[in-house]
C-alpha cells in the first residue's frame, strides 16, 4: 500500500521505497460488490505516477491515509453479492477488472480505479473487493493464456485510442488508400497495440525501440523498427539554467537524423498518425514530422504533461490533436471478444511476471528502463 505523508518526492530507496506491507482491512460485501482474489496484475504507468506522488498526490486526493493501488489485472470471483439482473459471476469465475472508478454519463472514466478514484482497493492485495459492473468475464473456453490476457488494459486503451485517431484522419483524408500513408509511434506498449491495429486497417507502421530485444520484437510482428540509440540527443533540452548550445547543437543534429528517416518511410509525406503517448521531451520532433492533415494522438503522458503549440502553424497544417482517456466501460465485450477471436493480444512468452514479494523490485526496474518486456506483470496468488 502507499501511505500518506510518506516519501513525498522520489524515495531514496527508489520508486519502491514507497511501498509498504501491511495488513489492508475492508468491511463486508455490499449490495452489487464482489470479493475477489487478485491473480496477475499489469504494472502501468499511473502506478509509476502515484508512487512518485507526481502529478498528483493521490492519498492527498482521495483523503485517504492509506491506498492499495493497482488498477488492470486478472481475479477470481470468491464470492458474489451481485445485484444486477443477468449478472452471472460465479465462484471460481476468472474476470478482467475495468479500471473506471467513476464515468460520465456517457460511459467515459473520469476517475480510475485503484488510483485517483476513492474507496476503491486495487490489486496489489491477496483480497479485494470490486463493484461488479467492474468485472469483465475472461472467455471460459479462450485460446489465450491468464499472462496474455492480464496485458488487457494496453489493448483496451489503444483500442479507442485508434478508433478515434482513425475516424479524425478520415474526415480529412475520407478516400485514400492507407497504404500510401505512415503511422507511426514513440514506443510503449500501448503503442505497440496500436500500430497492429494500424497494420490491420492497411497503413505502413513503424515505432522507436531502444534495445535490440525490443526492436526484434517489433520486427517480428510486423512493424519497422527505428532504433532510438541513433537519435541519443532528440529529446527536448531542460529549459532550466543557461542553455548551452552544444547540448542545442546535438539536440538539432539528433531531429534532423531522425526527420529524415520520417521523410523516408513516409515516401515525403510526414506521418499521418502519430501516437505520442510520451508528451514533453520529444513533442518538439513529433510536430515537424506530421504530415498536412495528419493527425498527433496520445492516451497518456509518461514524461511532461505541458505542451506548447504554434497554433497558426497547426491551423495552417490542418493538424488534429486527439486525446483519449481509459475507454468506454460499454465497449469493454467488444474489445474483449475482438482481442478473442482475432488473436489480437499480447504474444504468447512477451510478458514478464514478477512474485508479489519483487513487487519493489517491479518498481525500481520500470523506473529505471530495466525491463525489455512492453509488458510487465506481477502475481499476486497462483491460479
Amino acid at each position: 500500500m502507499l501511505r500518506a505523508g510518506e516519501n513525498a518526492g522520489l524515495p531514496a530507496d527508489g520508486e519502491g521505497g514507497a511501498l509498504r506491507r501491511e495488513a489492508f482491512p475492508f468491511g463486508p460485501l455490499e449490495a452489487g460488490e464482489v470479493l475477489v482474489e487478485p491473480i496477475l496484475g499489469s504494472w502501468e504507468a499511473n502506478i509509476e505516477h502515484a508512487l512518485a506522488r507526481s502529478p498528483i498526490d493521490i492519498c492527498r486526493s482521495r483523503g485517504e491515509q492509506a491506498v492499495v493501488v493497482g488498477n488492470l489485472g486478472v481475479v477470481r470471483v470468491l464470492k458474489s453479492n451481485a445485484i444486477r439482473p443477468g449478472t452471472e459471476l460465479r465462484e471460481g469465475d476468472l474476470c478482467l477488472l475495468m479500471p473506471i472508478g467513476k464515468s460520465d454519463p456517457y460511459g467515459y472514466a473520469e476517475l480510475a480505479y485503484g488510483y485517483d478514484a476513492p474507496h476503491t482497493i486495487g490489486l496489489m492485495a491477496k483480497r479485494s473487493k470490486i463493484d461488479e459492473r467492474l468485472l469483465l468475464p475472461i472467455p471460459s473456453d479462450t485460446a489465450y493464456s491468464l499472462e496474455q490476457w492480464a496485458t488487457y488494459g494496453r489493448y483496451f486503451t489503444a483500442w479507442d485510442n485508434w478508433h478515434r485517431a482513425l475516424g479524425c484522419w478520415r474526415t480529412q483524408i475520407p478516400d485514400d488508400d492507407p497504404g500510401n500513408h505512415l503511422v507511426f509511434g514513440w514506443g510503449g506498449g500501448v503503442a505497440f497495440a496500436e500500430l497492429l491495429l494500424a497494420r490491420r486497417a492497411g497503413f505502413r507502421v513503424a515505432m522507436t525501440a531502444g534495445s535490440d530485444e525490443r526492436l526484434a520484437f517489433l520486427r517480428d510482428n510486423g512493424i519497422v523498427p527505428v532504433d532510438r540509440r541513433k537519435f541519443p540527443d532528440l529529446s527536448l533540452p531542460t529549459r532550466r539554467g543557461a542553455p548551452d548550445p552544444e547540448v542545442h547543437r546535438r539536440h538539432r543534429a539528433s531531429r534532423a537524423g531522425f526527420l529524415e528517416l520520417v521523410d523516408e518511410l513516409s515516401e515525403g509525406k510526414g506521418v499521418a498518425i502519430f501516437v505520442d503517448n510520451i508528451g514533453e521531451p520529444l513533442y518538439g520532433a513529433t510536430v515537424p514530422a506530421l504530415a498536412r492533415q495528419g493527425v498527433i494522438t496520445t492516451c497518456g503522458w509518461k514524461a511532461g504533461m505541458r505542451l506548447t503549440n504554434l497554433r497558426g502553424a497547426e491551423c495552417i497544417s490542418r493538424h488534429i490533436h486527439v486525446h483519449t482517456h481509459v475507454w468506454r466501460l460499454q465497449d469493454s465485450p467488444e474489445i474483449r471478444d475482438f482481442q478473442e477471436s482475432s488473436g489480437w493480444i499480447a504474444p504468447a512468452g512477451s510478458t514478464v511476471v514478477y512474485d508479489f514479494d519483487r513487487i519493489p523490485d517491479l518498481a525500481d526496474d520500470y523506473a529505471q528502463g530495466r525491463i525489455g518486456s512492453y509488458f510487465p506483470l506481477y502475481r499476486v496468488n497462483p491460479v
